[in-house]
């Protein structure tokens, strides 16, 4: 056998060593990780296509992952945000009722706090996303289209700092991956080979919403600083800027306003008394409810079409304590009213 066939020979056999080493420590960290992992089961209450019907159970899910003993989930905000009920289903099947402590939406991620702490549950460290570069091999364990604790493994294919890419949440610095991420992967926890937390999945563009798209993940050190290090605040709706043209149509006494498309049970919002639309149209191509409550001024401060707008009420929001006032100035049947509550300790 010639020399160059040899070290051709050679070669080979290293990259399958490599290949096989590689693949048994992603094995055995996934199996470390993965009773880390959670489905997070959301139902919410909406308006029903049958007017008759009225108010109807809609039930959806996400990911999660474990990050406390004392049992707070990292998830994605767009997950919980809306959510009337919510239920954590671990590795073993157990089911735990759980709320929403606290959510950034412009960074697209939240918290959410267990009723009770499974036995022997295991928790997942969050490492530190400065430390990951494109290339780096990473890992999602996650529930794409409710098929649980899926595994997918890719690289960071590129760092995104905020408000660099306008179709996506723009508050925070992002991870872009190869990975394969579908329906149901949102909130999943992006892993490093170490089995530490290095991002939140939030998103996927593609044309079909298949994997064959971009994959996001908020990274680990911006969750951490708009939940953790910083205080986060739930106002608990879910809700439509609108402006211009349509807000004139609807006689907003001010250029711009927010259309309550949901209220979540036991929320600061709902304690307030704050209503949700109930009648289903179209605006500009857009899919809306209407008939509710319009937020005009939220804790003293005006909604406004400007950008950052909502990240300062939300920021006025966050300094809240517990025992003091949250009031609200909302357009209803034509009549501005003010809503008032007081803020419960967490």
């Amino acid at each position: 056998m010639s020399r160059r066939l040899m070290l051709f020979v050679f070669v080979l056999c290293c990259s399958g060593i490599l290949t096989r080493v590689d693949a048994q420590q992603i094995s055995e960290t996934y199996r470390k990780v993965n009773p880390s992992v959670v489905i997070v089961r959301v139902q919410q209450k909406t308006p029903s296509s049958d007017p008759q019907k009225g108010l109807v159970g809609l039930p959806s899910f996400g990911s999660g992952v474990l990050i406390s003993a004392e049992g707070k989930i990292l998830t994605a905000a767009h997950v919980v945000q809306a959510a009337d009920q919510i239920c954590v289903e671990f590795f073993n099947g157990q089911i735990i009722p759980a709320h929403v402590i606290a959510t950034s939406t412009s960074a697209d991620v939240a918290l959410v706090q267990l009723e009770r702490v499974p036995t022997n549950a295991v928790v997942s460290a969050i490492g530190d996303s400065n430390k990951v570069d494109v290339g780096d091999q990473i890992f999602i364990i996650g529930s794409p289209y409710g098929l649980s604790h899926s595994l997918t493994v890719g690289h960071v294919s590129a760092r995104y700092a905020p408000n660099s890419l306008v179709t996506l949440p723009g508050a925070a610095e992002l991870l872009q991956t190869d990975a394969a991420i579908n329906s149901g992967n949102s909130g999943s926890p992006m892993f490093s080979m170490k089995g530490e937390v290095i991002g939140v999945v939030i998103n996927i563009l593609s044309r079909s919403g298949g994997s064959e798209g971009l994959g996001f993940a908020v990274t680990s050190k911006a969750a951490r600083q708009v939940l953790l290090e910083q205080k986060s605040f739930w106002f608990g709706l879910d809700g439509i800027l609108i402006e211009g043209d349509v807000a004139k149509a609807l006689n907003l006494p001010q250029p711009a306003g927010i259309a309550v498309q949901h209220v979540s049970e036991g929320s600061p919002a709902w304690r307030q008394g704050v209503r949700a639309g109930s009648l289903r149209t179209s605006v500009d191509g857009e899919d809306l409810l209407l008939g509710g409550d319009v937020l005009l001024e939220i804790n003293g401060i005006p909604v406004t079409g400007a950008e950052g707008a909502v990240d300062q009420i939300y920021a006025s929001l966050s300094k809240l304590k517990a025992g003091e006032k949250l009031r609200s100035k909302v357009l209803r049947a034509g009549q501005v009213i003010e809503l008032t509550t007081i803020i419960l300790a967490q």
